[in-house]
């Protein structure tokens, strides 16, 4: 085993040489990349639920209400799990819990792939999202293991793996589900055992020079803030992630039936500016790790907020050439803040990694769903261009980046 864990530690030292400055140290480039190939899988498998809905609807003749409820089943062991995960796993490290949560997602598939009833497809549900809840925390930390200081980048490289999964998973089940039906859900096996594998070598390097790496860099931060501080930190983290990530879910979800409404375009037209969309999005994902390692957190969380506010207030009177334009500087300039908004939650409560990991991710989760059920509301009620009109408002709440208090501080 030590032998094994050597050398994946080895071969990733070799790929980025160190840096021998005062504030760094060694980027594992291959172990970061290793989590974000795992996060990738994992993403992809849990974008295949929503994605087999339509398919469900019609074999098992389900109400509307019953989808509604496999989505909150799933969602709700997703993201709630996530934080007590963390917050356990901070206390008693549980060594091999990566590799046996992406096994309770394999299970799930299969589950999935065999349901033959309501409740069945419930238990599925719930079971993929335990191993999505196990994965986020503990991968995440294994990325902020391998970051040799450089935090942002190596929490932004992790995410756009999620990001990419995320895009590729409703193509791969229409690719393969779709035409073939239920049972085809059970290749996606495939892909979960390729993330055990990872996990499991991921997994070995922790318990060789992962945790010590940790240690290393807690002990050379700051010793967080006082609890007053933090309890002020948290609450403007969670307005500026449901500003984030409602504004995010109402071009996720609706941008395509805007277009459609606003400028008739047809489905597959429509499908394009999505995917302009999203590119800018898993762009700016990546881009801002990097740019928050030099210039702070802070200022990488208002650039990405303000910096949205003149494109986010035009877009609902643009045309439909400044629509594109203005989408796609969006979710540019926008997405770049989530690394800086987990890394800025890690430094502010050192040695909580997991908990804070799985508080961030869980809320990314809930308030992802929840903010698109919401919207799916008032557009029933209003018109899905009404809904463009009020969300436009949201990026002001970065307003409230003035009461984070400073953590950063040179190590």
């Amino acid at each position: 085993m030590t032998t094994d864990a050597t050398a994946l530690n080895n071969s990733a030292s070799s790929a980025v040489a160190p840096r021998t400055d005062k504030t760094r140290g060694t980027f594992y480039a291959r172990i970061v990349g290793a989590a974000a190939l795992a996060h990738l899988l994992n993403d992809l498998i849990q974008a295949m639920l929503p994605a087999i809905f339509p398919m469900l609807k019609t074999q098992f003749s389900l109400s509307f209400g019953e989808i509604g409820m496999i989505a909150l089943v799933y969602q709700a062991t997703a993201s709630l799990l996530q934080p007590w995960v963390g917050l356990y796993t901070d206390k008693r490290p549980v060594p091999y819990l990566l590799p046996f949560g992406m096994l309770m997602t394999l299970l799930g598939i299969v589950l999935l792939a065999c349901a033959a009833s309501y409740p069945m497809l419930l238990v599925a549900s719930a079971v993929i999202g335990i191993g999505s809840a196990t994965f986020h925390p503990e991968a995440s930390r294994v990325a902020r293991m391998a970051s040799g200081g450089r935090f942002g980048t190596a929490q932004s490289t992790f995410q756009v793996g999620g990001n990419t999964g995320s895009a590729i998973g409703p193509l791969l089940t229409a690719a393969i589900v779709i035409p073939y039906g239920q049972p085809a859900v059970a290749w996606f096996t495939i892909a979960a055992l390729l993330a055990v594998c990872i996990l499991f070598r991921l997994t070995r390097w922790t318990l060789t020079h992962g945790h010590a790496q940790l240690k290393k860099w807690d002990h050379r931060q700051q010793q967080g803030l006082s609890r007053s501080a933090m309890v002020q930190a948290i609450a403007v983290i969670c307005v500026l992630m449901f500003a984030k990530f409602v504004y995010i879910a109402s071009f996720t979800n609706y941008f395509t039936f805007y277009l459609m409404e606003r400028f008739t375009l047809g489905v597959q037209q429509s499908q394009l500016f999505l995917f302009l969309f999203l590119a800018s999005v898993a762009i700016g994902t990546f881009a801002g790790g990097p740019v928050g390692d030099r210039i702070g957190r802070k200022a990488v969380i208002w650039t990405s907020f303000l910096g949205v506010v003149p494109f986010a207030l035009a877009l609902p009177y643009a045309n439909l050439f400044w629509t594109a334009i203005f989408a796609s500087t969006i979710g540019l300039v926008m997405s770049s803040a989530f690394a800086a908004l987990v890394v800025y939650a890690q430094e502010a409560v050192p040695g909580r990694v997991g908990l804070v990991s799985g508080l961030m991710f869980g809320l990314m989760f809930g308030i992802g769903g929840l903010g698109a059920a919401g919207l799916g509301q008032l557009a029933d009620e209003h018109g899905i261009i009404w809904v463009y009109s009020l969300t436009s408002f949201l990026p002001l709440l970065g307003l409230m980046t003035a009461l984070l208090p400073n953590t950063h501080k040179k190590i």
